[in-house]
């Protein structure tokens, strides 16, 4: 007879640059209480594509992780679906983004914007 293994899912992560960024910004509009939103809707060239909003109100039924000044939100929905992903911040050519590396995705689009799981 085999027993039942235990399974403790990592949560997200936030990069260094996405830390220092959503500090940033909170610091431009003056609202200390900014909450960075992390969210997964249907579509785009993958099937699922990735969202980012500012909250400053939280639903019951939210996820909220805390790193230091920096936080982010995650509705149940969503959070299936990113669980074990970093949330990075990065500038180059393309411009200024958001970014998730998502361990859970089996395809993702050029971009990095969309993805399948």
């Amino acid at each position: 007879m085999s027993s039942a293994e235990s399974f403790v899912p990592t949560p997200l992560l936030l990069s260094g640059s996405a830390r220092t960024r959503i500090k940033a910004l909170m610091a431009e509009e003056g609202k200390p209480e900014l909450k960075l939103r992390v969210y997964v809707t249907g579509g785009g060239c993958s099937g699922f594509q990735y969202g980012f909003d500012f909250a400053e109100n939280i639903a019951e039924d939210d996820t909220v992780i805390e790193f230091g000044e920096a936080t982010l939100v995650v509705d149940p929905l969503s959070y299936q679906y990113l669980v074990g992903s970093t949330v990075d911040f990065e500038e180059g050519l393309a411009g200024a983004r958001f970014r998730i590396q998502n361990p859970n995705a089996t395809t993702t689009c050029g971009c990095g914007a969309s993805f399948m799981v």
